[in-house]
């Protein structure tokens, strides 16, 4: 389950005091406080609560179902369905579905997701060092439906398919002095549908899918894209590699390195599909499409010690840059930062965590930096 949101944390605390609630309903007592250790079932119904520099405050409701597909084989990793409806303080809304599936012994793994996004945002251009007095507001609108499907070959290898369809609508500009309107980079500034397909492969030795402590994962895919209705001139490639690793440094410490990926390619380049700098997963601080363009690489290592069952604490450094046909080493940009994990569901590895990032600090400007609620680890 990728890491999309988080839950009201003082709800899930109460797992810590859940012998002294007896008095609650049971059906209360068996959503949110009943600790899992027989590998059943769960089902959660929650308020939501997440923070970036791009949303700000971001809330509504969140549902989360997860469940084991086989509970003979201990191996098999836990399955989810997840949903949520959010509207967040910089007046975006968003509406998404999304699904996870792993079959016994984990022979094929199945992903889906649909989504709606009504998602004002901040605009600077595109490149590696864009300026913050080239600010634009942009309105888009976003419907994106994906689906991916891989099946095991061997022990650790998996191969599959990734496809989907992805609409983008920005409303009109009139200011030409506008940077959408004015950067000559800026290409298909009134949005676009894309349908895409293609391969992905995945090698992957982690002991658990979602609070690993010893082993590795390489995942890679490459979206064949076309453009549809007045997009239908449009042909191009996305091109994804990702490669995480994690040594168990001591029974509570655990070191983890990451290092991401990204291609826009073709001879256009809609400024929609370009990789974007900064998430809650991956140089946290920057805001996110604050730098942009075809190419994007990153890396990350974070030290993460595990205080007790339920809590936990994490330091993190990476780098990064986007760039158009030439990586610069000297164009990296800094991250670093630290944050607080609460596992409120032990059994299963889920937790929310607390971030906090930083990064650079353009000349003139203040030090890029964001505070991060997210569920699950950053990778």
């Amino acid at each position: 389950m990728k890491k999309l949101f988080t839950l009201i944390i003082a709800l899930a605390c109460f797992q810590s005091v859940s012998a002294q609630l007896n008095f609650l309903p049971k059906f209360i007592r068996k959503m949110y406080l009943n600790k899992d250790t027989s590998r059943k079932s769960s089902f959660l119904i929650l308020p939501a609560l997440t923070s970036s520099p791009e949303t700000g405050i971001e809330f509504g409701g969140a549902a989360i179902f997860s469940f084991y597909s086989d509970t003979v084989h201990r191996d098999t990793r836990v399955s989810s369905l997840f949903g949520y409806s959010t509207i967040t303080t910089k007046g975006q809304a968003k509406l998404s579905l999304n699904a996870s599936y792993w079959t016994p012994q984990n022979k094929w793994h199945y992903s889906e997701s649909i989504s709606y996004y009504n998602y004002p945002f901040d605009f600077y251009g595109i490149g590696n060092n864009t300026k913050l007095s080239n600010l634009d507001p942009v309105f888009e609108r976003r419907y994106k439906f994906s689906i991916a499907g891989e099946k095991l070959f061997g022990d650790r290898f998996y191969l599959g398919y990734v496809a989907g369809a992805v609409k983008y609508f920005y409303k009109y500009q009139p200011d030409p002095y506008a940077t959408i309107n004015s950067d000559p980079l800026v290409e298909d500034k009134h949005g676009g549908d894309i349908i895409y397909i293609g391969p992905s492969f995945t090698y992957d030795t982690r002991n658990n899918n979602t609070y690993t402590t010893k082993g590795m994962i390489i995942s890679t895919y490459y979206n064949l894209m076309q453009g549809i209705y007045f997009s239908h001139l449009y042909k191009g490639g996305f091109f994804n590699i990702e490669y995480s690793q994690f040594f168990l440094l001591a029974t509570p410490l655990v070191l983890g390195l990451d290092i991401q990926e990204q291609s826009l390619m073709g001879g256009q380049s809609p400024f929609y599909l370009m990789p974007q700098m900064g998430s809650d997963e991956m140089m946290r601080g920057y805001y996110q499409g604050r730098y942009r363009d075809r190419n994007y690489i990153a890396g990350q290592t974070e030290l993460r010690f595990r205080v007790d069952p339920h809590w936990g604490f994490a330091a993190f450094a990476g780098t990064g840059e986007v760039f158009h046909t030439t990586f610069s080493a000297p164009q990296l940009k800094p991250n670093y930062g630290g944050g607080i994990r609460y596992f409120f569901d032990v059994q299963k590895g889920l937790a929310v965590r607390i971030d906090y990032g930083a990064g650079a600090k353009p000349t003139g400007e203040k030090r890029e930096s964001g505070i991060y609620i997210a569920l699950g680890q950053s990778f």
